[in-house]
C-alpha cells in the first residue's frame, strides 16, 4: 500500500507531522479527517523510505496473544464509547507498535470500505485471527453487542496466556539441565573419552565393558560426525513432516495427552478451554451445533477437535448434549455431570463457566508440581551420567595402575 507523508493541524492547532498508508492522496486525507486531523500538506512518501519498509517487512514480527489482548480490549473501549469501527480502527492503527497487526489492520480497513463486515474482513488473515475470534465476531455483530464480544474475547486470551506462561516457566527449568546434559555428553564424547583411550590403549590395559562402550561412541561421534549431523537433520525434517501431516498430526495430539506428567496437565487445560469456550459461545447466543464446530476447531488438538465434531454429529442426530458428551470419551464424570445438570435446569453456560474455572485452578495447581516432578526424573539422569562415567573411565584408572607396576 502506499505511503504519504503528512502535515495537519490537530483540534486544538497544534502542527502534527507524520507518514499514514491509504490507497490515494483523497483517501490519506478522508483518514485524517475521521482521526479528528485537518490535512494540510500530502505528499507520496519518497521512494527511499519505501526502500526500506520492504527491507523490514523481509522480517515482520509477529502478532503475539498480548497484542490480540490490547486490541480487543481497545475495541472494547472504543466501541463502548460510541466510537465508528472505521474511525476506531484508524486509531489504532496508527498507534499500534507491531507492524504486522498495523499492516493486518490496514487491510481490515480497506475491506471494511470496499462494503465487507467486519468479521469477513478479518477472515483474511486467518494467520493474526483464529477461526473463533472470527467467529465470535460475527456473532457479536449479528446480535448488536460487538462491544461485549470483544470484551470476552479479551479476558478469554488473557487466560490462554496466564496458561502458556506458567506451562512455559514451569518448563524452562528442566529444558535447560537437558541442553547441559547434551552439551556434556558432546563434550566429553569429543574431548574427554579420546584422551583417556588414547592412555589405555597405550598401556595395552584391558578395558571394561562400559569403557568400551564409551570408546566406541566416541570413536563414532569423532570419525562420523558428518553422518550423524545428516542422520540428525534428516530425522528432525522426516519426524517435521510427519507431524504436518494429517495423520502424523493427530496421533501426536493424542499422545500429547497420554504423556507421563505433562499429559495430566495438556488434559485438565483442554477441558478448562473446552467448557470456556463453550460457555462463552452458549452465552453468544451461537446454536450448540455451530458452537461446537467452532469450539472445535478452536482447541489445536485434532484429537479431541474430531471427538468434539462426533458430538455435534450427535446432536444433528437428535440426541442430548450429555448423552454425545459421555459417549465421546473424552471427559471426565465432573464435566459430564454438570453438563447434565446445565441441561437440565437451562443453565448450561453458568455450570461450564464453573467446571473452567476448577480446571483453571487445577491446571494452575498441577503446573506448580510439574517441574518437583521432573526434577526426580533429571536427577536421576545426571547419576546414570556420573556413573557411567565413574565405571568407564575411573574403573580402568586402577587397571593401569596394576600394568605400571609390572
Amino acid at each position: 500500500m502506499p505511503s504519504f507523508q503528512y502535515r495537519a493541524r490537530g483540534q486544538r492547532g497544534d502542527a502534527i507531522e507524520g507518514v499514514i498508508e491509504a490507497g490515494s492522496t483523497d483517501l490519506a486525507a478522508t483518514r485524517l479527517i475521521e482521526g479528528g486531523l485537518t490535512p494540510i500538506d500530502i505528499q507520496p512518501l519518497e521512494e527511499r523510505v519505501g526502500m526500506r519498509t520492504d527491507l523490514a517487512d523481509l522480517f515482520p514480527p509477529e502478532v503475539k496473544l498480548v497484542d490480540l489482548i490490547q486490541f480487543s480490549r481497545q475495541m472494547h473501549s472504543l466501541l463502548k464509547a460510541g466510537v465508528p469501527i472505521l474511525s476506531a480502527l484508524h486509531g489504532l492503527t496508527r498507534n499500534t507498535r507491531n507492524r504486522t497487526l498495523a499492516k493486518t489492520l490496514g487491510g481490515v480497513i480497506e475491506s471494511l470500505e470496499a462494503g465487507r463486515d467486519l468479521s469477513s474482513a478479518l477472515s483474511l488473515y486467518p494467520k493474526v485471527f483464529s477461526v473463533f475470534y472470527i467467529s465470535l465476531v460475527r456473532v457479536g455483530e449479528t446480535s448488536g453487542q460487538l462491544e461485549q464480544v470483544f470484551r470476552q474475547l479479551a479476558t478469554y486470551l488473557e487466560r490462554e496466556k496466564k496458561t502458556r506462561d506458567q506451562i512455559k516457566s514451569a518448563m524452562r527449568y528442566p529444558l535447560f539441565v537437558i541442553a547441559a546434559i547434551l552439551v556434556a555428553v558432546v563434550v566429553i564424547n569429543v574431548f574427554v573419552v579420546p584422551a583417556f583411550a588414547a592412555i589405555f590403549e597405550k598401556f595395552g590395559a584391558n578395558l571394561p565393558l562400559p569403557t568400551r562402550i564409551l570408546v566406541g561412541m566416541s570413536d563414532v561421534t569423532v570419525n562420523h560426525w558428518q553422518l550423524l549431523l545428516v542422520g540428525v537433520v534428516a530425522l528432525v525434517m522426516g519426524l517435521r513432516f510427519y507431524l504436518n501431516s494429517e495423520t502424523g498430526r493427530y496421533k501426536w495430539h493424542k499422545l500429547q495427552l497420554r504423556l507421563p506428567g505433562v499429559g495430566s496437565v495438556l488434559y485438565q487445560a483442554t477441558l478448562a478451554r473446552f467448557s470456556r469456550l463453550f460457555a462463552l459461545v452458549q452465552r453468544s447466543g451461537i446454536p450448540i451445533v455451530t458452537g461446537l464446530s467452532v469450539v472445535g476447531r478452536a482447541l489445536d488438538n485434532d484429537f479431541v477437535e474430531e471427538r468434539v465434531l462426533a458430538m455435534r454429529d450427535g446432536i444433528e442426530r437428535g440426541e442430548a448434549l450429555s448423552h454425545t458428551a459421555a459417549s465421546s470419551g473424552i471427559f471426565d464424570p465432573l464435566v459430564l455431570q454438570m453438563i447434565q445438570v446445565g441441561e437440565e435446569s437451562g443453565a448450561t453456560d453458568e455450570l461450564l463457566q464453573e467446571i473452567a474455572d476448577y480446571y483453571d485452578d487445577e491446571v494452575d495447581y498441577a503446573i506448580g508440581k510439574l517441574s518437583a516432578s521432573i526434577e526426580p526424573t533429571l536427577t536421576i539422569a545426571l547419576a546414570g551420567l556420573v556413573f557411567l562415567l565413574a565405571t568407564g573411565i575411573f574403573l580402568p584408572m586402577w587397571d593401569l595402575y596394576k600394568v605400571a607396576l609390572h
